[in-house]
């Protein structure tokens, strides 16, 4: 593609993930038949834990996106472009499970993707193995923060619990398929930045 195909690519892509309805390629993981049915204080909880994690796959479509706008190794682009397809249907499985348990998505989702999109530019134009490492980095970070929200669900939530275990593993293995393809060890500065800043956001989502 051109240049301008690209970028047009892009746009679209935002206006996708920020205002279309996304549509998932697998199905939706499903909890156990005969769940326990939340209070309202445990809904609410829920909504908001869930709410962060649709932040989460807004940003990875931004990330993905950014990375592979940014690439000049066709084989790369296709690498981003294929984990970008996967996160989709986690885009797809936490704006339904938001709608089920009466939650919005966050506000603030439009000035999330625009950072997430230009970090993603940055890391790219800093060479391919700096682009894999970055996404490497995240990924591991997302594969701890969604541990952790493994123990935040209220215990009867086993419906948003079954998603957030699938998503999970495929942030595991997506950081495991950066390393195989050449990621470059961040330094600490930089892992720690990352991590202050992701904490920032899903600190705000949580409420906004």
């Amino acid at each position: 593609m051109t240049l301008t195909d690209s970028l047009l690519s892009a746009a679209d892509g935002a206006l996708r993930t920020l205002f279309a309805q996304p549509r998932a390629r697998r199905p939706k993981p499903a909890g156990p038949v005969g769940a326990v049915p939340l209070s309202a204080a445990e809904k609410a909880e829920s909504g908001a834990l869930m709410r962060v994690n649709h932040v989460g796959e807004v940003c990875a479509q931004a990330l993905y996106a950014a990375q592979a706008l940014g690439t000049r190794d066709e084989g790369l682009r296709r690498h981003f472009e294929q984990a970008g397809r996967e996160e989709q249907d986690h885009l797809a499985w936490t704006q339904e499970r938001l709608d089920e348990l009466g939650a919005r998505p966050s506000l603030l989702n439009p000035l999330w993707y625009a950072g997430a999109f230009g970090l993603g530019l940055v890391a790219s134009r800093l060479g391919d193995a700096v682009s894999l490492g970055f996404l490497q980095e995240t990924e591991r970070q997302v594969e701890a923060h969604l541990a952790g929200h493994l123990e935040r669900l209220p215990a009867g939530d086993l419906a948003s619990r079954a998603i957030v275990r699938q998503m999970r593993d495929d942030e595991a293995r997506h950081a495991s398929d950066a390393a195989h393809a050449g990621a470059a060890d961040l330094p600490w500065p930089v892992r720690a930045l990352m991590k202050a800043s992701a904490k920032v956001m899903t600190t705000t989502a949580h409420r906004i």
